[in-house]
């Protein structure tokens, strides 16, 4: 089963299980979901109607911790651990997965020395172990570590809950890369025009030439065809040329001895 299936499995569960509850159950049921393994949305979770009934209630630290594991991260908390239900270990360790996301979204080259601050994480060891075991190998990023440069190269990273606010961000950034995408298309079919008419010109070029050739050949072969036809007469003309036979055949005049 591929991850993407597995979240929706997961958050319609989770979604079912807040329907049906109130109170203190429905803060239990916040607390499971934030702290499966496997779940990494939270949005649809925090739409059920009963978890906003929370708002302005003394339960309303759960409707906080849940905003916070759909958009927070691990600094996020620890600047409102006071306002926020103690985490319990896989929280914390859920917590700081998501952080690594939120971290992906913006850079794709992550410094060593930026994340072992965001996470809290003491040495290089630990982050490549917690990047390795807790993020890579259960699928929510791939990328390569660079022990050399001390930085995780990001190639995939799973998406976060969209932040309040964000919509607006996205579709902006949808029409802008609508607009570049369109100015490109059009600059190629210019360029596709141009190579057209260039090919048309060197064709037609090509045939100017290659009639000219022909041309050539046709007054070369005329000529050549004159000049013999020249040499033919001047040895045909009687008298023109003396022929060696007949010249051998006349008698040889005797000269006679001086006296």
């Amino acid at each position: 089963m591929d991850i993407e299936q597995r979240q929706a499995e997961l958050i319609d569960h989770f979604v079912k299980q807040a329907s049906n509850q109130k109170g203190a159950a429905l803060g239990s049921v916040i607390v499971e979901a934030t702290s499966h393994p496997s779940l990494f949305a939270f949005s649809e979770i925090l739409a059920v109607p009963n978890i906003a009934e929370f708002e302005g209630t003394e339960n309303s630290k759960y409707l906080d911790m849940l905003r916070l594991f759909a958009h927070g991260t691990w600094s996020d908390y620890k600047n409102n651990a006071g306002h926020l239900p103690q985490l319990v270990p896989d929280q914390v360790l859920k917590l700081k997965q998501l952080t690594v996301l939120t971290l992906a979204e913006t850079n794709k080259v992550l410094p060593y020395d930026e994340l072992m601050e965001e996470l809290d994480v003491t040495n290089v060891r630990e982050l490549e172990d917690f990047l390795i075991n807790e993020c890579m190998y259960t699928g929510i990023v791939r990328g390569k570590l660079d022990q050399l440069r001390r930085c995780f190269e990001v190639q995939f990273a799973a998406g976060r809950d969209m932040r309040p606010g964000q919509l607006g961000s996205m579709i902006q950034t949808l029409s802008n890369w609508l607009t570049t995408s369109d100015n490109l298309l059009i600059s190629i079919q210019e360029k596709i025009k141009w190579a057209d008419t260039m090919n048309e010109m060197d064709k037609k070029h090509r045939k100017d030439l290659e009639e000219k050739v022909e041309e050539a050949k046709k007054s070369l072969s005329h000529k050549a065809d004159v000049d013999c036809r020249g040499h033919e007469e001047i040895y045909s003309e009687p008298g023109g040329v003396m022929d060696y036979e007949e010249d051998r055949g006349r008698p040889k005049r005797r000269r006679h001895p001086l006296s």
